[in-house]
């Protein structure tokens, strides 16, 4: 069943757990997740990269997506991920998205809540919630991480903007960790104790366990897993021998092998038994 964001994540704060939300590229990844969620009777999020609306490959995928979540008996979250500007969100809003996210934090603070309020505005004339960043989640090749989410700044944030879910900088970032990652899961009670909204946990590929258990009974109720889904579906793809030449049937071991890795993920979020 589609859902939206506000939804979900409220499910997860009665809960006392965090939904997992994987980025989908394609048809096979989307099968994947959906396998797994139903398997394992969970609520997930299904999010596409601003990339691809801006692009154009997400007209083609959110047919896709859809036809996933209205035929799942679990909550199912189509959401825009790291939505780059309003020319995003809209398509986001036309492809039949429940939820979106604005992504401002490498704007100056007033700019970002400037644009995020305005976004808010925008999704609720169209009954959607919004996921709102504050602190800059960057690359693991970055230089240098900004400077981590500050609690009072978070509590403001909210208050201006009306975002119903807060990604928050704490000591991740997006890509492959060349070494774990250490979490401020202090800072992350601080926050959630100030802003008093779901938290979101970006660049979740390669946390260590312990660190996402910790980050979830901190306040974290939503996190992000794209580079390990990619990884997950190619390691197979490049396993498959090249005799088999039926692209459907070449499919059958990626679809699997992301259907494993987000089987992993549910448990480890606690999101299992809950739909």
């Amino acid at each position: 069943m589609l859902v939206g964001l506000k939804e979900i994540l409220e499910m997860a704060e009665e809960g006392s757990y965090a939904v997992p939300a994987f980025n989908v590229y394609n048809m096979e990844t989307v099968m994947g997740i959906m396998q797994a969620a139903q398997e394992k009777r969970a609520p997930v999020i299904l999010q596409v990269y601003s990339r691809l609306f801006a692009q154009g490959e997400a007209r083609f995928l959110a047919p896709v997506i859809l036809e996933a979540a209205h035929s799942a008996s679990v909550p199912v979250c189509f959401h825009i991920d790291h939505g780059a500007g309003k020319n995003e969100i809209m398509r986001a809003f036309r492809y039949g998205c429940s939820s979106v996210m604005i992504d401002a934090s490498a704007q100056e603070y007033e700019e970002n809540v400037a644009l995020t309020g305005e976004i808010v505005q925008l999704a609720a004339a169209n009954g959607l919630a919004v996921e709102g960043e504050l602190g800059h989640v960057g690359s693991v090749n970055d230089a240098s991480m900004d400077e981590f989410t500050v609690p009072e700044e978070a509590r403001d944030f909210v208050e201006k903007t009306g975002v119903a879910a807060l990604a928050v900088l704490v000591g991740t970032a997006h890509g492959r960790y060349k070494k774990p990652p250490k979490l401020d899961i202090q800072r992350i009670a601080d926050i959630k104790a100030a802003a008093r909204i779901p938290l979101v946990l970006h660049g979740g590929s390669g946390i260590p366990d312990e660190q996402i258990q910790a980050a979830i009974k901190a306040g974290i109720r939503k996190i992000n897993f794209g580079t390990d889904v990619c990884y997950a579906f190619l390691d197979k793809v490049f396993a498959v021998p090249r005799e088999i030449y039926a692209i459907d049937l070449f499919m059958k071991e990626p679809v699997a092998g992301v259907s494993a890795f987000a089987a992993g993920k549910i448990e480890l979020l606690g999101a299992a038994g809950r739909a």
